[in-house]
């Protein structure tokens, strides 16, 4: 699991995340955007997520399906504003539960001597929104998403 915490301020409308991973930067941004991986690692465990479009590029857009036991589905969209590989990625994320709440995130994955500082800001439309999102299990999802990203990363680097 990497080393890593989401961090909130009262009154700001914006969540920061740090993590470091023991990889390369190259492997730990590859494994991120791997349309193949992503449903391995992205949201809680119990959720199946199917990739419907991942077009990593300025301007291209992006489509995740989750679905719980139950059956319930949940999907989320954005559109890549900027890509610069392997250091990186800023886009819009939006629940489509919730339409017209839009998300701006920038990731970015810093090379420190073989070693990944994965930083994650979302800086929401107003803290209301914010907070809304943590309430519904965010940061519970997101450190669970964090362990197995920090999991397949680790069998890619072993895979090198």
């Amino acid at each position: 699991m990497p080393n890593g915490n989401l961090f909130t301020k009262p009154c700001k409308q914006d969540i920061y995340g740090a993590y470091i991973f023991e990889a390369p930067r190259e492997v730990v941004y590859k494994v991120f955007i791997d349309p193949k991986l992503i449903p391995d690692w992205w949201g809680p465990s119990y959720l199946t997520s199917q990739v419907e479009k991942m077009e990593v590029r300025p301007g291209g857009s992006w489509r995740i399906v989750q679905h719980d036991p139950d059956g319930k589905k949940y999907a989320f969209h954005g559109v890549y504003h900027e890509v610069i590989e392997p250091a990186k990625l800023v886009y819009t994320f939006e629940y489509e539960g919730m339409p017209g709440h839009i998300l701006m995130e920038t990731v970015t994955f810093e090379d420190w001597d073989g070693i990944t500082k994965l930083t994650d800001q979302m800086v929401f439309q107003s803290a209301e929104d914010r907070d809304g999102m943590l309430s519904n299990g965010m940061e519970e999802g997101t450190t669970e998403s964090m362990a197995r990203l920090a999991e397949l990363v680790n069998k890619a680097t072993a895979m090198k």
